[in-house]
């Protein structure tokens, strides 16, 4: 038995959320739908996958108070489109859950609510206190760089460093690594691997303000705490790269470039390049300019742009998605790049400071 009202728009938001960390196809029935909670002046709605689990109150006035599981997809159909500004939600003894707004009243079949699994509780957890738009752009440098294959499973999340003083995100998929690093504050040292699903449901729920959010980290488990949501997630285990390892320590070649120009630059040559006519992208570094070029079974391309480069030159060849991720997710309008001659990575860094690296292995060319 439940009964409660509370506001559509609030209810559309929260669904939308939730809705994301449901499963889609479960051997458990339950896992399909939101669980949804109503207790004095909350409704607590919550949708979990068994990796991934997100919880959300808001307000609403409830006269009896109750629990009910329903369909994800068939919910959230239905409250974003119901017509009036509140939403009454009842159910029966039976789980029969009649939803009503302005002149619309549905009934639709619910589940009982002890069906539903619980989310896992952290305990031993240490907790980690950092502005949202820190964490977002952090995100944002490092997820790209995430492993998609399942080839080693701890390398499909991002490695978490924590201490002196510092946090550090690591990606890497065993063609490009990237680091992001900042100021943070945290009493004990910590290390933890996030599933990359993870953060980018957590980067959606991130705003571009001061506003601080709280990581409790248990031994198997993060909690994300932002707002009026939780984000629970399990921690990927195994071992990570030893990524101090792979940075190249000295360099033969600096260079200081516009990024927007070389961004413009490959995106220009890449023309030629498609799913099936893949080729690599030639850079030739030389005093004064940076020149690429790219030939593919529909053509040739070529391009320069200016660039500051001290060391001999040389060519080497990247994979043009490669080199336009780690470039479009830096920061600044210069960057500094450092090389080791056409066999080892592209290390690219702001051209003041050490906020993000970014390694881009390069590829073999063929002699042409």
């Amino acid at each position: 038995m439940m009964k409660l009202l509370c506001s559509r728009e609030k209810l559309v938001e929260a669904v939308s959320n939730v809705q994301r960390t449901v499963s889609t196809k479960s051997s458990i029935p339950a896992l399909e739908g939101i669980l949804l909670r109503a207790a004095g002046t909350q409704l607590t709605l919550c949708g979990y996958d068994l990796e991934l689990g997100m919880t959300t109150s808001i307000e609403a006035s409830c006269t009896e108070e109750g629990a009910v599981v329903l369909s994800a997809r068939l919910f959230g159909d239905i409250v974003r489109r119901l017509p009036g500004d509140t939403v009454q939600i009842a159910v029966d003894d039976k789980n029969i859950t009649s939803i009503e707004s302005g002149a619309s009243e549905f009934s639709i079949v619910g589940i009982p609510a002890d069906e539903y699994p619980d989310l896992p509780s952290i305990s031993d957890q240490s907790s980690v206190t950092l502005s949202q738009s820190l964490l977002k752009s952090m995100i944002r440098q490092t997820i790209f760089a995430v492993a998609e294959s399942d080839a080693k499973p701890i390398h499909t999340g991002t490695l978490f460093e924590i201490g002196g003083g510092k946090i550090r995100l690591i990606s890497v998929d065993g063609y490009r690594l990237a680091i992001r690093e900042e100021n943070a504050v945290c009493e004990e040292e910590l290390s933890f691997v996030v599933p990359g699903k993870t953060l980018g449901e957590v980067s959606k729920l991130l705003h571009e303000d001061d506003s601080m959010l709280e990581l409790r980290v248990g031994r198997r488990h993060i909690q994300f705490l932002i707002g009026d949501y939780c984000v629970t997630s399990r921690l990927l285990e195994g071992e990570f790269l030893d990524y101090r390892a792979a940075i190249p320590q000295s360099c033969t070649m600096e260079v200081i470039a516009n990024t927007r120009a070389f961004i413009s630059s490959v995106e220009r040559v890449s023309l030629l390049i498609t799913d099936r006519l893949k080729s690599p992208i030639r850079c030739k570094f030389d005093s004064e300019t940076i020149r690429l070029s790219c030939s593919t079974p529909i053509g040739r391309a070529s391009d320069e742009f200016m660039a500051a480069v001290s060391g001999e030159p040389f060519e080497m060849g990247f994979n043009n998605r490669y080199l336009l991720d780690a470039l479009r997710n830096t920061e600044g309008d210069e960057v500094r790049i450092q090389l080791n001659g056409p066999l080892s990575p592209m290390k690219i860094m702001p051209r003041e400071g050490n906020a993000y690296l970014f390694l881009v292995l390069p590829v073999r060319l063929k002699s042409e």
